[in-house]
């Protein structure tokens, strides 16, 4: 059962009320723990043994409380006693279990308090039973769900690219620009954290060369750095003995970062305090991964919108790399740990399997992804050493035992200096984990000259073949953070090479930007289109056969590298097909991109979703950082044949707060809109767009278009001037209404000319010039269909006003913070704009339909985003969504029943006749009596889908995409519908 928090906080609620004056440990421990598993709907057999017999480490017998293996010891006592002594007992207890068996969380209670502990996280929670339902959260583990914490960024890495963008600033003031400044920034910053860590020995030598060595005005600061910056370009062997002796000391440092030759800055005095402030910082702790903040430090607002840039903090990298490989690496490695035969054999091999990964990230940028990558590999494989060589041979040659190195990760960067910045930072993280190496073995391991390097290829990854960079059989993950560019806001080019990769037909999609990379990869995994995956004659897209249930046969994936596979030694080895994942934009989750992208990747490569993390805040520690809403999506291959094994569990991240700690969760299948879809016959439906109801609803449409320039459509102040100037032409004007107008009540009104005779312009000055005005703005447009629309400046350019009755007027784009879609009934006398939608001659049964908690799930799924905020969708969301099955009298009978419950939700909001839609609706303002007429409808409305009802939003989605898969499954047996 998948219980929302509300529900949980509810149980818990009525339980600690329940057993408000419990005391006695022997006589009610049972019962009471019985009652608490059925909060979270668990039956306590099913995960709980009462009076565990233990033999403790003394040899005497005890017997555990409640005992659940691997997961759960509960010590109970009677009111009042010590927990603290209770505490000792149940340690005493865990010690004496087998390590498998051993739990996570320790509960202690004596009834009217709670102690939880986990022994993961360190972390102890105490509080009253009264206090229950506010602390229900933390046994989450009970439900299945996992609540995962990921480190924030240090903030100590961006006081660093402070210092540093002060700098930038001063040089870019100064002058000195465009590809010069950013390389010397970049070498800047390379030599400020060699000077604190080890790079450059002894330990500040750089500060004290710029400080003692150059003039305090400056003067001669640019000059001492490029004679620095060639000596660290000039091998020691091969330098002039008459060299000065400060710039001796410094090392060869091989690569490109000092290669390149041009004039270093002019300093002044400011700069040069500038640059030494930076020295006296202390960059021991820095990431590597502070290039990337530092580029879009240096980059202005337009640039960032320009390229799609969204740095990335170290935290949001985690939550990437975790569930693509790195949890399952850290889940072998322990599992190694505990064999107690052929242990350092298996080792061995899993450092070999370490060895021969390979990573590949196709929209690098400065490398934080490959950076933080190497970083946890490195980590990993420091550990496994210390395992392997665990028997004190602690002065070993760290160089002859660390095997992972930064030639193992591959990246494309569209922009020649971000492609140079991931390169460096791969450097500077690598002599970090040779620190650490060091650290573990003793000695000094410093890889300076450098010797390996990464392959990042400056190029346009959507143009270049991305085989030829990193063959796909030798790729293990791909990996990354596209750009994120809207479908509005893609540049002609751009829109192009969506289209050409996205090969949907006439139409080209409306997809986003990001979402190329994906059928880029999708393709590159699969080793190029399989023509028996294409969905039809276009080669996929929206209408494929997707909902056929059908799965494509794939090649069986060769076996991952054994011990003896050398993996640079000129063999190519065969590794399994690469894994995908990427951060997206949350929007080709949602509405009309859905029925675009998802069947390409599932149905011409193969693909199936092997993780996901759902829409949450995604923050960039760069200076004028962006806050985008994402979503993470990892992709892998689905296996078939004869005997298809069993998918392995997919696991979901959940965000009940956007900004906040992800709750997982694990399922047979993910659904592309990123909910549960193990109970649907194909996991992997989507929603195609429909241009009529495919239930018996009212027929929806969208309002009318000005296109007049603000000449036909005026505010309140503008239309008492015109009809205190010409009292006649009120006969001409109605009321307008968009969205904003609809949920703030703001009086608008426009000419509504339809019916005006000839002669009546004729005899108004304001008529007159509006028309002129209408016409003159159309034929200045560059759209060919506007401009013939200059005909007719007296009419909107789009009119789908309904002739007679009242209609229903619902917002295209509402708060994602209500629980309701505000929508109210107009009078045909007044205009609707183009940005809400009308229902003619709605019934309550409609308002009931679209205003329902059931509907509003529906809406969440299949409409788009702006922001965060709800796009609502004629097409893929009010004319797709399923009504409830019906008996013999047919749905509109059944429906009717809630016409009194409708009206009541109307006569609420009467009820509150100065209050805008905006504020009724908020979730914070809601008067009670509209909450509970909306809640007496939601419980009505859910019965017809189900007498139980529906726990959550998520069980109320997978309900209606059950009803949905068999609505459309006739549709698909016959021949294709015109749309």
């Amino acid at each position: 059962m998948d219980l929302s928090p509300n529900e949980l906080r509810a149980r818990a609620a009525a339980f600690a009320a329940d057993w408000a004056g419990a005391a006695y440990e022997k006589g009610e421990t049972q019962s009471f723990y019985n009652d608490f598993f059925a909060i979270f709907g668990r039956n306590r057999r099913e995960v709980g043994i009462y009076e565990q017999n233990v033999r403790k480490l003394d040899g005497r017998a005890g017997f555990i409380d409640l005992f659940w293996p691997g997961r759960l010891l509960v010590e109970q006592k009677s009111a009042g006693r010590d927990l603290a002594r209770a505490r000792l007992q149940a340690l005493d207890y865990i010690n004496a279990l087998k390590p498998e068996e051993r739990p996570q969380f320790l509960l202690l209670s004596d009834f009217q308090s709670f102690e939880l502990v986990d022994f993961e996280t360190r972390e102890e929670a105490a509080f009253a039973l009264a206090d229950l339902p506010r602390h229900i959260d933390k046994f989450n583990f009970i439900l299945g769900r996992q609540v995962s914490r990921f480190k924030d960024q240090d903030p100590v890495n961006i006081k660093a690219a402070e210092l540093v963008g002060l700098l930038h600033d001063q040089l870019l003031a100064s002058g000195y620009t465009g590809h010069r400044l950013e390389v010397f920034l970049t070498r800047i910053v390379f030599c400020l954290f060699a000077d604190d860590t080890g790079i450059f020995a002894p330990r500040d030598i750089l500060m004290d060369f710029l400080d003692a060595r150059t003039a305090p005005d400056g003067s001669d600061l640019g000059g001492k750095l490029a004679d620095l910056f060639e000596t660290l370009d000039t091998p020691e062997t091969t330098r002039q003995t008459t060299l000065d002796p400060d710039l001796a000391r410094f090392p060869y440092v091989n690569g490109h970062l000092f290669a390149e030759y041009f004039p270093t800055p002019k300093f002044n005095a400011a700069m040069r305090e500038a640059l030494l402030n930076a020295c006296r910082f202390d960059w021991t702790p820095i990431s590597p991964a502070i290039f990337g903040s530092l580029f879009q430090s240096v980059m202005n607002a337009g640039e960032r919108r320009r390229h799609g840039a969204h740095y990335t903090t170290e935290k949001n990298i985690l939550k990437l790399i975790g569930p693509l490989f790195l949890d399952d690496l850290r889940a072998e490695f322990g599992s190694l740990k505990s064999r107690r035969s052929g242990r350092e054999k298996a080792l061995r091999s899993f450092h070999d399997k370490l060895a021969a990964l390979t990573f590949f990230d196709p929209a690098c940028g400065c490398g934080n992804f490959l950076v933080i990558t190497y970083r946890e590999l490195r980590r990993l494989e420091t550990e496994l050493l210390r395992l392997i060589h665990a028997d004190g041979q602690l002065n070993l040659d760290a160089a002859a035992l660390s095997r992972v190195d930064v030639d193992q990760f591959y990246g494309i960067e569209i922009a020649e200096f971000p492609a140079r910045i991931a390169e460096t930072a791969l450097w500077m993280m690598d002599h970090l984990m040779n620190r650490e190496l060091s650290e573990a073995f003793g000695g000094y391991y410093p890889r300076i000259p450098l010797k390996k390097s990464p392959h990042i290829a400056h190029a346009d990854a959507l143009e270049l073949d991305w085989a030829s960079h990193l063959p796909p059989e030798r790729c293990s993950y791909v990996l990354g953070n596209p750009p994120f560019v809207g479908a509005k806001f893609q540049s002609v080019q751009q829109r192009e090479q969506v289209r050409q990769i996205a090969n949907l037909g006439k139409s080209g999609g409306t997809l986003d930007f990001v979402a190329a990379w994906f059928l880029k990869a999708g393709a590159y995994a699969s080793g190029g289109v399989n023509p028996a995956l294409r969905g039809g004659p276009d080669g996929g897209g929206p209408d494929s056969p997707r909902r056929s249930g059908s799965t494509p046969t794939l090649p069986t994936p060769a076996p991952p590298l054994g011990p003896d596979s050398p993996r640079r030694s000129g063999f190519t080895p065969t590794l399994p097909t690469p894994r995908i994942a990427f951060v997206a934009t949350n929007s080709i989750t949602q509405g009309e991109q859905v029925a675009q992208l998802w069947p390409v990747l599932f149905d011409r490569y193969g693909l199936e979703i092997a993780f996901a993390h759902r829409t949450f805040e995604w923050g960039s520690d760069a200076r004028g950082k962006a806050h985008v809403h994402v979503v993470i999506i990892g992709l892998d291959h689905r296996r078939s044949g004869p005997a298809p094994t069993p998918s392995p569990q997919r696991r979901l991240f959940s965000y009940p707060k956007i900004n906040g700690e992800p709750v997982e969760t694990v399922h047979r299948a993910i659904s592309p809109y990123l909910f549960d879809a193990g109970g649907l016959k194909d996991a992997h439906m989507v929603v195609a767009a429909e241009s009529s109801p495919l239930s018996p609803m009212t027929s929806i449409q969208n309002g009318s278009i000005a296109a007049d320039g603000g000449h036909l459509v005026f505010d309140a102040i503008r239309h008492a001037q015109i009809i205190a100037s010409e009292p006649d032409l009120a006969t001409l004007i109605r009321p307008f209404v968009g969205a904003v107008d609809l949920l703030h009540n703001i009086s608008r009104y426009c000419f509504w000319l339809v019916d005006m005779p000839v002669e009546r312009a004729k005899d108004s000055k304001i008529l007159r010039d509006a028309l002129r005005g209408v016409r003159e703005m159309r034929l200045a447009s560059t759209k060919a269909a506007t401009r013939e629309k200059a005909q007719y400046p007296s009419l909107f350019t789009e009119r789908r006003q309904p002739a007679s009755g009242s209609y229903l007027a619902i917002p295209r784009t509402s708060s994602e913070r209500r629980e309701y879609i505000p929508v109210a009934y107009l009078p045909h006398t007044t205009i609707a704009a183009n940005d809400l939608q009308v229902v003619p001659l709605a019934t309550l049964s409609d308002f009931a339909m679209v205003t329902s908690k059931i509907h509003v799930a529906w809406t969440h799924i299949t409409a788009g985003r702006l922001k965060s905020d709800i796009r609502y969708s004629t097409s893929y969301t009010y004319n797709t969504f399923p009504l409830p099955s019906a008996p013999s009298g047919g749905v509109n009978q059944a429906l009717r029943k809630l016409d009194p419950l409708a009206q009541a939700i109307l006569d609420a909001r009467a009820a509150h006749p100065g209050a805008t839609l905006a504020t009724l609706y908020d979730p914070d303002l809601m008067p009670p009596n509209l909450r509970a007429a909306h809640s007496a409808l939601d419980r009505a409305v859910d019965r017809l889908y189900r007498p139980a009802g529906f726990a959550s939003d998520r069980e109320r989605v997978e309900h209606l995409f059950a009803l949905y898969e068999a609505m459309v499954a006739p549709l698909l047996a016959g021949p294709k519908r015109k749309r």
